[in-house]
């Protein structure tokens, strides 16, 4: 579904501030995979959901989605692949416009857009319908602004909002990260059952370490711009924080060094 081969994107190139974001990166997602990403700060993460995302173009490499090259394609050509949720909660929905506007607008996004009645009475209630699974009552209150609604609200509606149209690919960029510990919770649960539902594939960044191996069928390990561990199945499931500080000490030969990741 997903396939990354030779990518590699370096900044300030040329410059005292050269830095190699991601050095040949190559990653391949199966349908369905939920594939969690964990490392450091200045790992080359963000960097990576930018690559798929569209909105960086690598210096070299492919991006293919669903066997189609996209790698050349511009970020609002992707989005008819990609559904993707940002850390900040204000990022994925339009304050100004009603929870029932942002529903429509992410509904048509990879539809044609014709001059006809944006909401009708079906598409309503399938809205209230799909806002009820996330039991936060937000079905009865599809006229109220969504600048309104709490950071765990926003973002659990941009949650269903990525997942309406049923996209190749889920991008979670650290999607609870900006959240108190107990809206945290709640997205997470979301997410894994959002996913597990409907059988997305799915590519989460996470600062968590423990988030990282609660969730998904497989995890991977960035630092300076490469993957340096991959594991899935009973071996992910059996692995604890303290492995993964010692695996990553095991292959680079030093602490591993975001205490957040630890803490978190």
């Amino acid at each position: 579904m997903l396939k990354l081969k030779d990518i590699s994107v370096t900044f300030n190139e040329g410059t005292p501030d050269e830095k190699k974001a991601l050095n040949n990166i190559q990653l391949e997602l199966q349908e369905g995979e939920f594939v969690t990403v964990i490392g450091s700060n200045g790992a080359g993460k963000s960097t990576l959901m930018n690559v798929i995302s569209g909105a960086l173009i690598p210096d070299v490499g492919d991006v293919y989605i669903a066997e189609s090259q996209v790698v050349h394609l511009p970020e609002y050509k992707r989005s008819k692949y990609i559904g993707r949720v940002f850390q900040d909660p204000m990022a994925g929905t339009a304050p100004s416009m009603t929870i029932e506007e942002n529903l429509a607008m992410a509904y048509s996004r990879n539809r044609k857009r014709k001059l006809k009645l944006g909401v009708t009475k079906e598409r309503k209630q399938m809205f209230k319908d799909n806002l009820a699974t996330l039991n936060l009552g937000l079905e009865g209150r599809l006229n109220a602004k969504v600048g309104l609604l709490s950071g765990g609200e926003r973002q659990a509606l941009s949650l269903l909002m990525s997942t309406f149209t049923e996209p190749n690919i889920l991008l979670l960029d650290e999607h609870t990260a900006a959240l108190d510990p107990s809206r945290a919770e709640l997205i997470t649960q979301l997410t894994e059952k959002i996913v597990r539902e409907s059988g997305l594939t799915t590519l989460m960044v996470t600062h968590n370490m423990q988030q990282a191996l609660d969730l998904g069928t497989r995890l991977v390990m960035m630092d300076k711009g490469q993957i340096i561990f991959d594991v899935n199945g009973e071996e992910k499931q059996k692995l604890t924080v303290e492995d993964l500080l010692h695996e990553f000490k095991r292959i680079r030969g030093e602490q591993f060094g975001d205490d957040r990741a630890v803490l978190s």
